[in-house]
């Protein structure tokens, strides 16, 4: 078995984004993006002013924020969401992820690596590449398909056309992680495109929408998973799920304090017993980023890699 490895990271990779826009090829699979009616320009403009004030929340709260520019060529408009294309581990490994959308493929960025080492001093082991599972139509969009217990080496995923199973496999044998795959469908019995759109796994808490995995069976067994390795679970509803609420982060300042950090629309969606809960656990801080959001369908778990390399 690999050795354990911290929950929550200290370091989150952030991409500023240059051409921001909703992405007119993950709008089928994905239900809350693209509600604005806002011009490309504004898109990317407001996007761009959300981006500066989350990243600045960030550095005040005692994270190391890396924030690298996005490229202008090739067009990368959901490129502000690095973590469905790399994670980084304890053990020095990097995964690249097979992506669902041609034009998402492109951010896959070695230079981004690179910089992490030469200029940021954290060390890589390898490179483990899993995007050859595009040629055969089979997709893992990185911590957005999984949300991982690293500690515990679970993965749990949401099986839709953005998380398959092949991938899924190979990730864990890699890594030597167990699999918790299951079905989950909106309020509207539509697949769920990203697992971390409906749960988040923190050090000793975890939030879930329990109610949007349709098998009983398969619901007490993550929920049995999640308190067998010792989390509260708090459980979200499909109100507070489509405002986001499902995509927190849990991470650790420079002072060693565990901090929440989601959107503002998700904090204003939870009830006092729910926020009580997690600020019994973590400091929590929340930025609004309505534009990102509405417009590519994501939240800011979505816009952070935790970086858990070595140095």
């Amino acid at each position: 078995m690999t050795a354990k490895e911290a929950q929550i990271a200290g370091a989150v990779l952030m991409i500023r984004p240059v051409r921001f826009e909703s992405n007119p090829l993950t709008a089928e699979s994905n239900r809350f993006q693209g509600r604005t009616g806002l011009s490309t320009e504004d898109q990317q403009l407001r996007a761009l002013r959300e981006f500066d004030d989350l990243a600045a929340m960030l550095t005040d709260a005692g994270i190391n924020v890396i924030v690298v520019d996005d490229t202008a060529e090739p067009h990368t408009p959901d490129s502000i969401f690095p973590n469905n294309w790399v994670s980084f581990h304890a053990n020095g490994r990097v995964v690249l992820y097979p992506m669902q959308a041609e034009n998402r493929r492109t951010e896959r960025r070695g230079d981004i690596i690179d910089s992490l080492v030469e200029r940021h001093g954290f060390k890589v082991s390898e490179i483990i590449d899993l995007s050859h599972h595009e040629q055969t139509g089979q997709h893992l969009e990185g911590t957005g398909s999984m949300v991982l217990d690293r500690t515990n080496h679970i993965a749990y995923a949401c099986l839709s056309s953005r998380t398959h199973l092949e991938p899924l496999g190979d990730f864990a044998q890699r890594l030597d992680y167990d699999v918790v795959a299951f079905d989950a469908l909106d309020r509207h019995g539509i697949p769920i495109y990203h697992t971390n759109v409906m749960m988040n796994v923190g050090e000793s808490v975890a939030v879930i929408c329990a109610e949007a995995i349709p098998s009983a069976e398969q619901r007490d067994a993550v929920v049995a998973r999640l308190r067998e390795t010792g989390h509260e679970v708090v459980t979200l509803s499909f109100d507070q799920i489509d405002a986001f609420a499902g995509n927190m982060l849990e991470l650790r300042n420079a002072d060693g304090e565990r901090v929440i950090v989601m959107s503002t629309q998700a904090w204003n969606s939870l009830h006092d017993e729910q926020k009580n809960a997690l600020q019994k656990n973590a400091r929590i801080v929340h930025s609004s980023i309505e534009t990102i959001e509405s417009s590519a369908g994501g939240s800011v778990r979505c816009m952070l890699a935790e970086i858990h390399l070595p140095t």
